[in-house]
């Protein structure tokens, strides 16, 4: 099962003392509710760190284990760092 991630929303912000900060709303193909990612980058390397919500309510405590298991995916964890690191201000 191919799952389509659409982003709704992305941001990223740096600064010297705290690195990247991002976030990212979106939906996935087939879920009731959409989401938020928060990302952080030291560098903005290969060394995010990140926190997945529910973006306004909650919903299937499965739905947001699939898509735990989805980011675990490199091209689909890197389409969301990428949507909020081309919002970054050169």
């Amino acid at each position: 099962m191919l799952n389509m991630i659409e982003i709704l929303k992305a941001s990223m912000v740096h600064s010297k003392e705290d690195g990247y900060l991002g976030h990212v709303e979106f939906k996935v193909e087939g879920h009731e509710h959409p989401y938020e990612i928060t990302l952080q980058s030291p560098k903005g390397k290969n060394d995010w760190s990140y926190a997945l919500h529910f973006l306004r309510e909650s919903g299937k405590e499965e739905d947001i284990e699939a898509v735990e298991e989805l980011l675990e995916e490199d091209e689909w964890f890197d389409l969301l760092v990428n949507a909020a690191r081309e919002t970054v201000a050169k």
